[in-house]
């Protein structure tokens, strides 16, 4: 695959750190949330992934509406990522949840949905590797 952009991020101390870009656009303070045991006073990695998620799922889902001459851009999607315990380590569970127009019908929304989840570069890289629920709501 020859990218065609590239985002460039470090992160210092881990969980509880900071996150930079190469940009500066982003610069958080990073912090475990409380159910992990941490003090919850920062942005945590699965807030970064859901939000990244989300955002372009959203964009997947227009990608496809548009050349279905389907209007979903009142379309709002949630990431829900969760992370416990998978063997010896973590693992990540993510439920997406759609949103879609009224106008939008539920056999057309559904082939909207999985559509953009064969299209959504976040999708690509979770298939097999991690559980994605599709809620479309």
């Amino acid at each position: 695959m020859d990218a065609l952009y590239t985002a460039v991020a470090t992160a210092t101390h881990g969980r509880d750190g900071r996150a930079v870009s190469s940009d500066g656009k982003i610069d958080l303070e990073l912090a475990p949330p409380v159910e992990l045991g941490g003090n919850g006073q920062g942005t945590n990695p699965e807030q970064l992934f859901a939000a990244g998620y989300a955002a372009c799922f959203g964009s997947a889902l227009g990608l496809v509406g548009r050349q279905a001459k389907v209007d979903v851009s009142d379309a709002a999607v949630t990431a829900e990522v969760g992370i416990g315990k998978q063997g010896e380590g973590f693992g990540l569970k993510v439920t997406l949840r759609i949103e879609l127009p009224d106008t939008v019908d539920e056999a057309t929304g559904r082939k909207l949905v999985e559509t953009a989840h064969q299209v959504c570069p976040y999708s690509n890289a979770t298939r097999g590797n991690i559980e994605v629920d599709l809620v479309i709501e």
